[in-house]
């Protein structure tokens, strides 16, 4: 901290004079301190060393605790003794007073009322004085040597050396170091709980220094403990004693205060009014520490609880969540209760912290009646705002809100022990407002999902059609994202020469732009074929209109007419536009890829897609797959096809559906992450017996 110093000596004798300002600041005692020390031992007036640093930390104190202004502090020694003035800046009324000799003990009293720093003043200072000036105002004190005093002044030879000095004088004032050693009490910082044995010392210092038979600190933190018993000194008082009792100066929750059983005295009142005060000043430490300890805990289990929401993407498990997360910790008990599309209420949820008593509480929900506790849900419901709970589940009830709209109420149970406090109402209303935001947000979830799903079952067939001697099987996962659609799909379409079309395809991407080109391209199939367009015409004109259309989609296409042959043959003509090669399943045994590549739709003006003539015999099966299946992810490792063809290979001689069960299995095992991409598989066998 910055200083301003000038110092003086007066030429031709032993004055010392030094002039200090400094800064309002809590290290500006000790500053002043140093300054005095640094007289005092230079003046040679080491015996005037205690009252001198005591009434100057008082003073000082004072000024900054008071004033807030800097302060002008002017040390003057000379041969008889010290003077010491703190003048502050602060604005006040324009006149002087000078007290002159210390004042008469009968005198105290007035004293005392203007403050415990001028108490000590003037007990210890030989003289004193204020001085009020237009630019601020100057409290003074003068410290003889102990030859200029009279018989009845304490002096520091007396009263500063020894851990055994008594208390008190003769006449019963405080001694110096009594006072030194009162003010200069404070809690142990090593200590796991250090205020109560600080309270306890303090007691009894100041007991001991007014001659208290007992005495007691008493302090409620608002826990709902109620008040307790802080420290303690003495014995019990007297029945019938007049008690000195003088409050803490503590902020809520915190309320106590200091009792002493002693006997009037000049000294006692102000000495509990000292002591009261340099406790209190340390409880308002505590209470601000543990209030923000609580305001941390608070805001890391609101940080947990929007975690843990926002995990959940099920309206139901959103709701059972919200109550687990409330009890015990704001409350005994607590219900969600959620508005249907008439407005009333559901309940959704509820957690007790006694699991015995939740049948009470459901039935006490239920109750219906101007003063049920379905009134309160409902008003504060209709109210959005938060409405008290009494009666025989008393809390409180918190409208649940996201968005603006009004989704229902959140009802909290009281604790055992005490009522909601603001700081946990405040919580609660936090609680409130996120829980209604994932409960919407789930709710919004489910409503694409069912969007998703019934977009999805469009492009599918409902069933795949029974044909005598062929068999038709089929497989579709869709992604880990069920509110998302996907591009993958497959068809069985008659065809006019009465063969059957097999289609499978997968259009890039994901969402309602590839649900589009998924409809597109199964409507113009299902047309052209329709019409006796032969395939690779087919092909073409679908290059065509993806082209045309634009958009960057495209599509991979996997064709197969299949009817029937020479004896009990089937005959495959297949035609791939970019998609992966099918797997023949020989009924005999043996797996190997068929077809050859072709171009996939929608990139390029002119396409090629080769036609491949197959043959399958009874018992052979031909598996088209979309690429989710090969591209099943396990760390780095995927599933490839040579581990689909030999995954098939050992299911020679099954039917259709169980080959293409057993793959969907063996895709889905692959890896324990949700599928990246749609799976689908299709089967198509020779049943000819």
């Amino acid at each position: 901290m910055s200083a301003e110093v000038e110092p003086t000596l007066s030429g031709g004798t032993d004055e010392h004079v030094r002039r200090v300002r400094l800064p309002t600041d809590r290290r500006t005692p000790a500053a002043a301190r140093a300054l005095v020390r640094a007289m005092l031992l230079e003046a040679g007036l080491p015996e005037l060393l205690n009252e001198a640093l005591l009434l100057t930390t008082e003073l000082t104190t004072n000024a900054v605790e008071h004033a807030r202004t800097e302060l002008d502090i002017e040390v003057e020694a000379d041969r008889a003794g010290l003077t010491v003035t703190v003048t502050d800046f602060a604005s006040g009324p324009v006149d002087e007073l000078t007290v002159g000799a210390r004042n008469n003990t009968s005198d105290i009293t007035e004293v005392a009322a203007r403050g415990r720093g001028l108490l000590l003043v003037d007990h210890f200072a030989s003289r004193w004085g204020t001085t009020y000036l237009p630019t601020g105002k100057g409290v003074w004190f003068r410290l003889d040597r102990p030859a200029l005093r009279g018989a009845n002044r304490p002096t520091a030879v007396q009263t500063s050396v020894a851990a055994a000095a008594p208390e008190r004088s003769d006449d019963g004032t405080p001694s110096a170091a009594a006072m030194s050693e009162l003010m200069q009490t404070t809690p142990d910082p090593y200590a796991e709980e250090p205020l109560p044995e600080f309270a306890a010392g303090l007691l009894t210092r100041v007991a001991e220094m007014v001659g208290a038979a007992g005495g007691t600190v008493r302090l409620d933190r608002g826990d709902g403990l109620g008040t307790q018993v802080f420290a303690r000194y003495g014995r019990h008082p007297r029945e019938g004693n007049e008690l000195l009792r003088v409050p803490l100066a503590v902020h809520r929750p915190y309320a106590g205060e200091l009792e002493l059983d002693a006997a009037p005295s000049t000294y006692a009142r102000p000495l509990a009014v000292l002591a009261a005060e340099r406790l209190s000043l340390h409880l308002e430490n505590d209470r601000l520490r543990r209030a923000d300890v609580r305001r941390s805990a608070w805001l890391t289990f609101l940080a947990e609880a929007s975690e843990l929401l926002a995990q959940s993407l099920d309206v139901e498990l959103t709701m059972a969540l919200v109550p687990q997360l409330v009890v015990p910790r704001l409350g005994q008990w607590c219900a969600v209760h959620t508005t249907d599309e008439w407005g009333r209420l559901r309940l959704a949820a509820s957690s007790h912290a006694d699991e015995a008593l939740l049948p009470h509480l459901h039935r006490v929900l239920q109750e219906t009646g101007p003063d049920s506790v379905q009134s309160r849900l409902r008003e504060a419901s209709r109210s959005a705002a938060q409405v008290p709970l009494g009666g025989p589940v008393e809390g409180i009830a918190v409208p649940l809100i996201a968005r603006g709209q009004r989704l229902g109420t959140l009802a909290v149970g009281r604790h055992q022990r005490h009522r909601h406090d603001p700081d946990e109402v405040s919580v609660l209303e936090d609680v409130a407002r996120r829980a209604a935001l994932a409960i919407e947000n789930a709710r919004i979830h489910a409503e694409r999902r069912r969007v998703a799903q019934t977009l999805q079952q469009s492009l599918l067939p409902p069933v795949l059609p029974v044909v005598e001697g062929i068999g038709f099987a089929a497989e579709y996962v869709p992604t880990g994202d069920d509110a998302e659609v996907g591009g993958d799909f497959y068809d069985v379409v008659p065809l006019p020469d009465g063969r059957w079309l097999v289609v499978v395809g997968d259009v890039s991407g994901k969402g309602v732009q590839a649900a589009a080109v998924t409809g597109l391209v199964r409507d113009v199939i299902r047309v052209l074929v329709g019409d006796g367009k032969p395939l690779p015409e087919v092909l073409g004109r679908l290059n065509e209109t993806l082209v045309e259309r634009g958009g960057g989609r495209y599509c991979t296409l996997a064709l197969a007419a299949v009817g029937p042959g020479d004896g009990d043959q089937l005959d495959v003509a297949l035609h791939l536009a970019g998609h992966d090669r099918p797997v023949l399943l020989h009924g005999g045994g043996g797996a190997t890829f068929v077809g050859t590549g072709g171009t996939a739709l929608g990139l390029l003006d002119t396409i090629t897609t080769p036609t491949a003539e197959l043959a399958l015999k009874p018992g052979d099966s031909l598996i088209f797959y979309t690429d989710g299946v090969t591209e099943r992810r396990r760390g780095r490792e995927l599933f490839g096809t040579e581990r689909l063809r030999e995954s098939a290979a050992p299911l020679a001689g099954y039917s259709a559906d169980v080959v293409a069960a057993r793959l969907r299995a063996a895709t889905i095992a692959f890896s324990v992450e949700p599928p990246r991409d749609d799976i689908a598989v299709l089967v198509l066998r020779n049943d000819t017996p």
